[in-house]
């Protein structure tokens, strides 16, 4: 098995008090860890062709997919289907755990 040590992979500042560092990478899969620093930190509505799956590690959310909303916390986690617009405010400082199939090459 081949891996990389999670410290290859450099933390990226994609908002005010937001980053992102790829955990694990494969062309078929990718893990990312987004860290929000700050209540009311945004994660920007967006979408992409990538499958997501998201896991709450820790703090508390409130998600927009699609039309819908949605408030998670620790332990939740939901699936975005390809292309459809999603994004988040922070409630509580804390960490999403994000799967993409395929690998979000754009975060390389």
């Amino acid at each position: 098995m081949k891996g990389c040590p999670v410290s290859d992979f450099p933390v990226v500042v994609t908002g005010e008090g937001v980053s992102r560092q790829v955990l694990s990478d494969h062309p078929d899969l990718m893990v990312v860890a987004f860290r929000f620093g700050a209540t009311g930190a945004i994660g920007a509505l967006h979408d992409h062709p990538h499958v997501q799956s998201t896991y709450v590690e820790s703090g508390r959310f409130r998600f927009t997919l699609g039309n819908d909303e949605r408030e998670v916390g620790p332990g939740d986690s939901f699936v975005v289907s390809s292309g459809v617009t999603h994004g988040c405010t922070c409630l509580e400082p804390g960490t999403l755990v994000d799967c993409f199939t395929p690998r979000r090459d754009d975060f390389l």
